[in-house]
């Protein structure tokens, strides 16, 4: 049996399964571009993560996030992973 690090905490785990997602958007000040922003609910919301993104980023995000039927997002790196694939698929 391996041996687990303890104790096992929220803290201590690392990628998380992306259960919901939120994008928003804040107005700038008058003439300015405004800010993006993602909120991650992670495992049915045991964490949540936001994050700050161009427009660009969003409109790209949006269109991975409505497509893939699985996405983690490893905290420590702040990652998003879309999915695995087989190989040789």
């Amino acid at each position: 049996m391996p041996r687990v690090r303890q104790p096992v905490t929220d803290d201590s785990i690392k990628v998380r399964h992306l259960s919901h997602y939120q994008f928003s958007w804040v107005a700038g000040e008058p003439g300015q571009d405004g800010t993006y922003t993602l909120q991650l609910v992670l495992d049915q919301g045991a964490w949540e993560e936001v994050l700050t993104l161009s427009g660009d980023d969003a409109d790209n995000l949006r269109d991975l996030l409505s497509t893939a039927s699985d996405v983690f997002y490893d905290i420590d790196r702040r990652v998003l992973m879309f999915g695995t694939t087989p190989v040789g698929h």
